[in-house]
């Protein structure tokens, strides 16, 4: 009967170089996988946090409800700052569509 078990550091040591090799692909391909994928999202979730934050500069409402004064708005700085957005915006989503391509091409998977 312990003819029949095979400690696991006894197989490891008997496996063959494709054996080896395999092994070690599949574990750097998943882990490369898995952080390309979440580098993605991160980018995906920086432009929704952005496209609100930008929508948020339009926000001039009154101060109260019965009030026909607006916050203090300063128009030089909602141009500078949505200029600043909308730029940032425009260089995510060029990251975002070389991203997907290059995981799709790189995992052969779609994201």
């Amino acid at each position: 009967m312990e003819d029949d078990l095979k400690p696991r550091f006894i197989q490891s040591l008997q496996r063959n170089n494709d054996q080896i090799r395999e092994d070690r692909a599949r574990t750097i391909g998943a882990d490369s996988e898995l952080i390309y994928r979440r580098r993605v999202e991160d980018i995906v979730l920086k432009i929704k946090r952005l496209e609100r934050e930008q929508e948020a500069l339009i926000d001039i409402s009154p101060l109260d409800r019965n009030s026909l004064t607006f916050a203090d708005f300063q128009p030089e700085a909602f141009v500078q700052k949505d200029i600043e957005y909308s730029l940032t915006l425009r260089n995510l989503n060029i990251q975002l569509e070389v991203a997907v391509k290059r995981f799709e091409y790189l995992f052969g998977k779609a994201f």
